[in-house]
């Protein structure tokens, strides 16, 4: 039995990774093709490297899969319930950067704080006779956010790719989603609202509270854990 480490498998974020564990003196490195999900570590013993998407994450360590891994912050907000009781985050990486936002059409000039957004909502209701519509994939953070911010005349839509695209489309009034620049939001003629982001997230390395350890995977979890100048 081994620690296991799990990794986002493809792109800048695994490569990122890769590079944050080499400058603390442990060497991850996919093994085989590009199609094939292993790797190895090399620096400390005892550790394997799991290879997963960043989405995968978060529910293998809260299932105890996995005793470590990178993910955003966001996707473990959102994607379990009560995260902290079952994830616990040693390090912010320092990459991966980006702001859970929403964002209204730049046309709506009177609509730039929650308190706006809440006339606007219950305006547009009375006007159309059904709630505004709020296209996202971030449903827990963002009901828990509008909750929070007295919001109430919504209704969440899926999206799960293009979301900004949702307004023009006619498929959405707003959105709620990631940006790292907001260029984009500004080429489909969005605006973010003034309001402090839902969350500002970033890659980080999370340790599962649930998952079981041997004596040994104990021993290579101190051993990693004090290589990587961490406390875990």
């Amino acid at each position: 039995m081994s620690l296991k480490l799990g990794v986002p498998s493809k792109g800048r974020l695994m490569e990122k990774t890769f590079d944050w564990f080499g400058a603390r003196g442990v060497r991850l490195s996919r093994t085989g093709s590009d199609r094939e999900y292993a790797g190895a570590v090399d620096g400390v013993e005892g550790v394997s490297l799991v290879l997963l998407s960043a989405g995968e994450i978060p529910r293998e360590l809260a299932a105890g899969h996995i005793h470590l891994g990178v993910t955003g912050t966001d996707l473990v907000r959102e994607k379990l319930v009560q995260w902290d009781q079952k994830v616990k985050p040693l390090a912010e990486l320092g990459f991966g950067h980006a702001d859970l936002i929403l964002a209204v059409p730049a046309c709506w000039v009177d609509v730039d704080t929650l308190d706006d957004l809440d006339a606007a909502a219950a305006a547009f209701r009375a006007q159309h006779g059904f709630r505004m519509r709020i296209a996202t994939k971030y449903h827990r953070l963002i009901r828990d956010h509008l909750r929070q911010g007295g919001v109430a005349d919504y209704q969440l839509v899926d999206s799960q790719g293009a979301t900004e695209g949702t307004v023009k489309n006619l498929t959405a009034e707003a959105i709620a989603d990631i940006t790292s620049t907001g260029e984009t939001l500004r080429a489909n003629h969005l605006k973010i609202l003034q309001d402090e982001p839902v969350l500002q997230s970033q890659a980080t390395l999370f340790k599962s509270r649930v998952a079981q350890k041997s004596d040994a995977e104990m021993q290579a979890l101190t051993d990693l854990t004090r290589k990587l100048g961490l406390d875990g």
